[in-house]
């Protein structure tokens, strides 16, 4: 079995303390920032990528949650990515540990929207896909930041499958939610119910919250609107 410190060996190899810099940048990790604090290699995602097919059958779920807790951010990566693929390929029984495991290291360790972006959906929609969904009602009136943008994230999965009801659900709680990263990943989930699932269902949400939700929120979703369209809601004020 492969052990944590074999798969951080491997990531060093590919690290840049150029990159790193860049990477501290972009994530926002200075003081105050929501990113604060979170440290990098400087490994770019198609080599992490490279490491997770490498290791990803061989690394024991103990190992791989010892990957997660690292301090450097795509050690992180990697244990989410190396999760995905064995819930992907695992049975009912493994795919449980893993949901399991994901929840419980939300709040300290899936603590950047990539690593919720890249999971929340594959991990924690799939797994409650035809199961009971208030888990998500739970993590969307956290008061951690990153349960709640997987709360919505979540919902990317049924959106795939044409089901827009969750989606609409946790937008709703979270449409005056205080945080740009909130706003910006509603407002993305709501512009994928109108173009994976319909525009209808979509704009019925907009009719209710448009004129009150944040503009970050409204401009994302409304982004793939015909112009005239965008300009009506972006005018628009709710009843």
């Amino acid at each position: 079995m492969t052990s944590a410190n074999q798969i951080k060996t491997t990531l060093h190899t590919f690290a840049s303390k150029e990159k790193a810099i860049l990477l501290q940048r972009f994530f926002k990790t200075a003081p105050g920032e929501y990113g604060a604090g979170d440290k990098f290699l400087g490994v770019m995602v198609p080599n992490i990528r490279q490491v997770v097919k490498m290791y990803w059958q061989t690394a024991g779920l103990r190992e791989t949650e010892k990957l997660l807790h690292s301090p450097y951010h795509e050690e992180r990566l990697t244990a989410l990515l190396i999760l995905v693929k064995k819930f992907e390929q695992g049975a009912e029984t493994e795919r449980k540990k893993i949901f399991t495991l994901y929840l419980k290291n939300i709040k300290k360790y899936i603590n950047n929207w990539d690593l919720v972006d890249l999971t929340a959906p594959r991990i924690v929609g799939s797994y409650l896909a035809d199961k009971d969904k208030s888990i998500l009602i739970k993590l969307a009136h956290s008061k951690n930041l990153w349960e709640r943008r997987v709360a919505i994230l979540a919902t990317f999965y049924n959106i795939y499958q044409k089901d827009p009801a969750i989606a609409l659900q946790i937008a709703e709680i979270l449409v005056h939610d205080t945080h740009d990263l909130i706003h910006k990943a509603v407002g993305w989930m709501l512009r994928e119910v109108g173009k994976r699932c319909s525009f209808e269902a979509e704009e019925g949400f907009l009719k209710h919250y448009a004129g009150t939700m944040p503009r970050t929120m409204l401009r994302y979703a409304i982004e793939r609107f015909p112009e005239k369209r965008r300009i009506f809601w972006l005018n628009y004020r709710s009843c």
